[in-house]
């Protein structure tokens, strides 16, 4: 008989014995540890934690390990959250009129390779809706003209909100989503929605990066994962690659390389949030592989 498993995740100010008395608590509860890893931040003094375990104590049930373990994060001023190992989080998908990130996440999704639920994808555009419909996901179309006033705008991010809610998504993924979100839409969204941008900021801004970049002869080509928030791609940093280039290469072959790393980075940002492998440290994050 299999036994229910958990993920633990923790961060509280530095101090002496927090991984035995997290460690004592589950053993005294019939818990096994499968895995864990903890981090201590010397510049913000921070402690930070992820434990996977199993409970093995059919006399100890989820609402009793919880309202234990309550007792001593009040005591510890633990900042915590105990999750089903077991669930799939429900993560919306956001694009606008450049696919291959949608194509990429929805093929690992389809093959099993990451363990998530997506119940919706929303688009300004038209362009991958059969895409939608191949994978028999719900696509729900927003449209916002260029230039439109705030008023549709945040009319437009009510209906996503709305979306957020109906679905009860816990991750927003902003698989090439051109849209800049408004002040409002960043802090509803605070802590669970991922975007992801090439290397070039801000160097290349704008139109064409790739060709700037072909123009001014770069080496490395590069992509990043991180958090939204209200400072247009300066959130938290999750994950980032590069590929190194040539001369030889002309700009739509950079464009090229740069799509297949946005890809493998979103990807592997998007995994370690549903399996709760990042915790945010201020402007940075922690990231237990």
């Amino acid at each position: 008989m299999s036994h229910p498993e958990y993920i633990l995740t923790l961060s509280c100010l530095d101090q002496r014995g927090i991984v035995h008395r997290v460690s004592g608590f589950l053993a005294e509860h019939g818990c096994n540890i499968i895995d864990s890893a903890q981090f201590g931040d010397g510049e913000s003094k921070l402690f930070f934690m992820r434990v996977h375990f199993s409970a093995e104590d059919r006399n100890i049930n989820d609402d009793l390990l919880r309202a234990d373990f309550s007792l001593l994060a009040a005591d510890m001023k633990l900042d915590w959250e105990l999750r089903d190992a077991h669930y799939k989080p429900r993560a919306m998908l956001m694009v606008s009129k450049i696919g291959h990130c949608l194509n990429d996440l929805l093929f690992r999704y389809k093959s099993g390779l990451l363990p998530v639920e997506i119940p919706a994808i929303v688009s300004n555009h038209m362009d991958f809706y059969q895409l939608a419909a191949s994978y028999n996901i719900p696509f729900h179309h927003l449209p916002l003209a260029t230039g439109a006033p705030a008023e549709d705008k945040l009319a437009q991010e009510a209906k996503i909100i709305e979306l957020m809610n109906t679905h009860k998504v816990d991750l927003v993924v902003l698989a090439r989503y051109m849209q800049i979100l408004s002040p409002g839409l960043c802090t509803a969204l605070k802590g669970k929605a991922i975007n992801i941008h090439h290397s070039f900021l801000p160097s290349f801004k704008g139109a064409k990066p790739y060709a700037q970049a072909h123009h001014r002869g770069v080496k490395l080509i590069g992509a990043t994962a991180h958090f939204v928030t209200g400072d247009l791609d300066e959130g938290p940093i999750i994950e980032q690659d590069v590929e190194r280039v040539d001369h030889s290469m002309d700009a739509d072959t950079l464009s090229a390389i740069g799509r297949d790393v946005e890809c493998v980075v979103l990807a592997r940002a998007v995994k370690w949030f549903v399996e709760h492998r990042i915790l945010q440290n201020g402007d940075k994050t922690v990231v237990f592989k």
